[in-house]
């Protein structure tokens, strides 16, 4: 491992450029403009291209043109701006280009509150766009996970063809401290890259695929001729309106993250093993949830912390079994209980909940003052 001190913005840069992004596009807004920043800076180092574009449309339109090169890409952005690539967001899922969304979220809806910490976004990433489809969406809890998680997002984004959602609240993509960080040579080893068809062109399908695989899309330029659309396809990615490939086509872009969930799905579990509470928590709020439980532990309370660092597809096996196991279970949330909804449907009861939504932290004081209301 390398410690390194620098922010949580700055290490999903660097993440980036030593997984092998090379392009990024997007447009400067509060709190992720350091992210395009720091790609602007370095991706010309390595041989990458970066673009700042007029508008948040056109940051991930040339994002996920770059993508169909065969480049790994990234845009970067706050809750309004997912808003407005929301359009092209929904082409990326239903034509599968791979691409990592990063999301530092702040105060919202609308403008809201731009310089302010918030977890606003969890409803949003799940559903950013119309229609049916599966989102991964990955919450960084530290500053060494921006670098980690970063890593991660564009592993699952080229595995699954598909776009990765990288939340950071605020308060993770402006922490600035020491973090320790895989060495350049075990990023190697983590490295996956898309899978490409190899046989003869007059043979290609890219999404002729079976159920529970993504579509095998070979960079463009290449030789290999598909038609992609945003519209519902055929294995060679030409239109269609037939019945049973449109339901196909959705049941694929389902079935291939449903039946890799165990792969996708990552959590933390800290000091649950003889815990009678259990905070659940995400992002920087896991922070705080940790000091209060350390200081609880101290007088004798058995306090544990369930910590989501995929967001969705949600962890539900270990939701369901934590729900069992456990009676008091508090969840905390940067919001007015997004998660907590999650929570509450996977278990099948209420669950108590300390939130916040007016752009400031929830402090382990708090925590703990609740905790001994329980």
């Amino acid at each position: 491992m390398r410690e390194v001190i620098t922010g949580g913005n700055e290490l999903v840069a660097q993440a980036a450029i030593d997984v092998g992004c090379r392009f990024f596009g997007g447009y400067p807004i509060t709190p992720s403009s350091d992210i395009a920043h720091e790609m602007s800076v370095n991706l010309p180092k390595v041989g990458g291209k970066f673009i700042q574009m007029e508008d948040e449309i056109g940051g991930i339109s040339v994002a996920l043109g770059a993508a169909m090169t065969g480049k790994k890409a990234m845009t970067a952005t706050s809750g309004p701006g997912i808003s407005l690539k929301a359009e092209q967001v929904g082409y990326g899922f239903m034509a599968e280009i791979p691409l990592v969304v990063v999301d530092v979220m702040r105060g919202g809806p609308s403008t809201g509150l731009p310089t302010r910490v918030s977890q606003g976004d969890l409803n949003q990433v799940k559903n950013p766009s119309h229609g049916d489809f599966c989102s991964i969406a990955i919450a960084v809890g530290n500053l060494s996970e921006a670098y980690t998680q970063t890593i991660r997002a564009f592993n699952l984004s080229e595995k699954y063809m598909t776009p990765v959602f990288l939340l950071l609240d605020e308060t993770v993509g402006h922490m600035h401290g020491k973090a320790l960080i895989p060495e350049l040579s075990e990023v190697e080893k983590m490295i996956v890259n898309r899978e490409e068809f190899k046989g003869d062109p007059k043979d290609y399908k890219p999404y002729g695929v079976p159920q529970g695989k993504p579509a095998v899309l070979n960079p463009f330029f290449k030789g290999y001729r598909y038609h992609i659309t945003g519209l519902h396809h055929g294995p060679t990615g030409f239109p269609t309106e037939d019945a049973v490939l449109a339901q196909e086509l959705i049941d694929r872009l389902f079935s291939k993250i449903e039946s890799n969930v165990d792969d996708i799905v990552e959590y933390e579990e800290y000091q649950l093993e003889d815990a009678e509470i259990a905070i659940i928590a995400y992002g920087s709020v896991s922070l705080a949830a940790k000091e209060a439980i350390n200081t609880l532990r101290q007088e004798g309370k058995k306090v544990g912390m369930f910590r989501p660092i995929t967001i969705w597809p949600s962890p539900q096996k270990q939701l369901q079994a934590l729900g069992k196991k456990i009676d008091k279970i508090l969840v905390l949330e940067l919001n007015k209980g997004q998660y907590l909804h999650e929570v509450e449907r996977v278990m099948q009861r209420n669950v108590e909940f300390l939130g916040k939504a007016n752009g400031r932290s929830l402090s382990p004081q708090e925590i703990i003052n609740k905790i001994q209301e329980l």
